[in-house]
């Protein structure tokens, strides 16, 4: 059975701005502490949810040093190293490590796609080059390449890929992946709409939006389905499911950095071409931060 890098809750912890769009590493460190203080099992850095297609190469990689630094081993730090270039990718995984994260979340090519002898040729010469575990994700809503379960089986073989954040939605391909890879590929929910479910086939736990700002919710859930208490795993997925589904009423990470700020946590804007929620959408999360006591 090959390492497993968490089981829990993670976050897809945001990238806090100042007003002028410049990174806001004072917040970043204290959101970090906060996180931790919180509950939260794993941290992942400069994934979708940090805006790391619009942070530049040097900010990257400051930002998981600092990452690193702040939570000194407290909890394992998943770096966000994914790449639609190959060799970028390689570059971009060694600097990762040498800033000491723990393992690389990998999201599959995106743009110029690739097939899915692509994805394994892709995978593989990565994982041949790195030096910490390989988490893949699979996010075709966004990428517009989908990891097949016969491809997963095939990537699993490598003794780096060790598990896969999936976010394609789809529970069958879920119950599929399981079937075929075994111990030999964790899985790990991309949605928190789909936590409890993936946890029941199997699944090791989340790389959650909501526990940006709820660490200590998202850990519970897990933490209850894994000690046998899956009635109260099912009261908490349920009385949050609307806050959830609230976090994607427009595109991630808007409607969860206009929840943090509304609760206070000063985490800034949205690079552009992300822009601030319109008027409806705003109300939508006003309303459901207020249905779960939050505000």
């Amino acid at each position: 059975m090959k390492k497993i890098v968490f089981t829990g809750a993670a976050s897809a912890l945001i990238t806090p701005m100042n007003a002028d769009f410049s990174v806001n590493y004072d917040r970043l460190r204290r959101l970090i502490n906060e996180q931790i203080n919180g509950g939260i099992d794993a941290l992942v850095i400069c994934g979708t949810t940090g805006e790391k297609s619009t942070l530049r190469y040097d900010e990257h990689v400051r930002v998981i040093e600092e990452a690193v630094k702040t939570a000194a081993g407290r909890v394992p730090i998943i770096a966000g190293t994914g790449s639609n270039d190959t060799v970028y990718s390689v570059e971009l995984c060694n600097d990762a490590s040498r800033a000491g994260a723990d393992a690389f979340l990998m999201v599959t090519p995106y743009y110029n796609k690739t097939s899915q002898a692509g994805l394994i040729s892709h995978y593989n010469y990565i994982a041949d080059r790195v030096d910490k575990p390989i988490i893949l994700y699979n996010v075709p809503s966004r990428t517009g390449v989908h990891i097949q379960p016969e491809t997963y089986l095939e990537l699993s073989k490598h003794p780096n890929i060790v598990a896969t954040k999936e976010a394609s939605g789809d529970l069958s391909l879920i119950a599929k992946i399981r079937h075929l890879c075994g111990e030999e590929l964790t899985v790990y929910s991309g949605n928190d709409d789909q936590t409890l479910p993936i946890l029941s086939l199997g699944g090791k736990g989340v790389i959650s939006v909501l526990s940006n700002f709820l660490p200590d919710v998202v850990h519970n859930l897990c933490a209850a389905y894994f000690e046998g208490n899956i009635k109260r795993a099912e009261k908490i997925q349920l009385d949050y499911l609307g806050l959830m589904n609230a976090m994607f009423c427009d595109v991630n990470p808007i409607p969860v950095k206009e929840a943090m700020n509304l609760l206070g946590l000063d985490v800034g804007p949205c690079r552009l071409p992300l822009v601030p929620l319109n008027d409806a959408s705003r109300k939508l999360v006003i309303n459901e931060l207020k249905n779960c006591g939050c505000l």
